[in-house]
């Protein structure tokens, strides 16, 4: 009876160490889909944020202004999306800056195919310092070349925009 109450023990055991394994080796990737015109992401953009939409130079004129800027939505030319969950993407502004944008709570992931997309962004912006250690971070996301990553030796203040929603506009 002892030898059966041990046997079943270990092989509960075994099993459990068995799955969380393969949980933690598990690979993640970014959501299919071809980011299609009318494709929502997260809570999706309303008809009136859509119109109302500002463009990313009058965003970076803004928070010139203000530090932060909430429930805002912007409009932009998406240039990098992250390879490895898609958790988060660059917007090409008008004079060819960019600001960085990540999804509220981790909630959401965009398509790779996201990347050359022109979109409308629903959420909230700030000026940010960025760490040296997070940018070799997103630009390792990225795979950008080793000396790239090298190259990241200054913290850099930048547009951050975390979003609610994300709509695919052409």
């Amino acid at each position: 009876m002892k030898f059966k109450a041990i046997f079943f023990s270990v092989a509960v055991s075994m099993s459990t160490l068995a799955f969380a394994q393969e949980t933690s080796q598990k690979k993640y990737s970014p959501p299919p889909g071809n980011a299609l015109v009318g494709d929502v992401y997260g809570a999706g953009v309303n008809n009136t944020s859509e119109t109302k939409a500002i463009t990313a130079d009058k965003l970076s004129k803004k928070l010139k202004k203000d530090k932060k800027v909430e429930n805002v939505a912007v409009k932009g030319k998406v240039i990098d999306v992250c390879e490895k969950k898609g958790c988060w993407l660059t917007i090409q502004t008008e004079d060819n800056s960019q600001f960085f944008v990540k999804m509220k709570d981790y909630a959401f992931f965009v398509p790779t195919a996201l990347k050359g997309k022109n979109v409308v962004l629903e959420g909230n912006a700030e000026r940010k310092v960025t760490s040296v250690d997070e940018q070799k971070h997103y630009a390792e996301d990225a795979k950008k070349p080793q000396s790239e990553i090298d190259a990241i030796t200054q913290p850099k203040e930048e547009i951050r925009f975390v979003a609610n929603g994300i709509k695919v506009v052409n």
